[in-house]
């Protein structure tokens, strides 16, 4: 009786390690894994909650111009996927849960969603960083340059933005410093991203639209890349 006992052990390790197997090949080919980097806005508390308006104000909206920028930059996948931080995700980058898909997500996400339905969910996620640039920008801004700011706020968060120093020249009025200082945020987890490269250059066609591109200044100013997972540290 030991002897067979020790025989069906290993042959029953087998069957379950196989159906494990089918079960992760299941999920796999149900939510695909994608190299896209989560919204920078979802990986920190809402700032909602923080980032407060004058009581009264209406909160100012992104326009068509800023939508078409970012949903160009995150592109549309209709189905649940897995991003590369292994967190589950839909549509226009709309972070579901810091965690793989696994089918226990909300019915409205499970069938996936139309086109329509993702511009309706990007722009309710928009609101995040509306009220952050908002909350944060202290100089009059054109609709092009507010929603510039707010692609770059869904991006790469409110906390990383509430410490820039595009943050502290768009305020002082020193616009022709934008073009630079968007550059710097070109890298993720140590990468240089060529995606990330090709939004700031639009973030900073958005942010003068219709107005003349200020020329490269020849200054001193260090222009060291920025990680937009780490940040810009207090000494740069």
């Amino acid at each position: 009786m030991q002897v067979g006992r020790v025989i069906k052990i290993p042959g029953m390790l087998l069957i379950l390690a196989g159906v494990i197997t089918a079960c992760a090949s299941n999920l796999e080919a149900e939510f695909p894994q994608l190299a896209r980097t989560t919204a920078g806005i979802f990986l920190e508390p809402d700032p909602q909650l923080r980032a407060t308006i004058e009581p009264g104000m209406k909160l100012r909206t992104v326009n068509d111009r800023g939508i078409t920028l970012t949903k160009n930059s995150e592109g549309f996948v209709p189905k649940l996927y897995i991003d590369a931080a292994n967190y589950c995700t839909i549509a226009y980058g709309h972070l579901i849960k810091l965690a793989p898909c696994n089918g226990t997500e909300p019915k409205e996400f499970i069938n996936g969603v139309t086109e329509p339905q993702g511009v309706d969910i990007l722009r309710t996620d928009m609101t995040r960083a509306e009220r952050v640039v908002m909350h944060l920008v202290d100089v009059e801004l054109s609709d092009d340059q507010f929603s510039a700011l707010c692609d770059f706020v869904f991006n790469v968060g409110s906390a990383n933005f509430s410490q820039s120093t595009l943050l502290k020249v768009v305020n002082a009025g020193e616009l022709a410093r934008v073009p630079g200082q968007l550059r710097r945020w070109r890298y993720a987890n140590g990468k240089e991203l060529e995606g990330l490269a090709i939004r700031r250059e639009q973030e900073i066609d958005l942010f003068f639209y219709g107005q003349e591109r200020p020329r490269v200044l020849l200054t001193e100013e260090k222009l060291s890349p920025i990680d937009i997972r780490v940040g810009e540290l207090p000494t740069e």
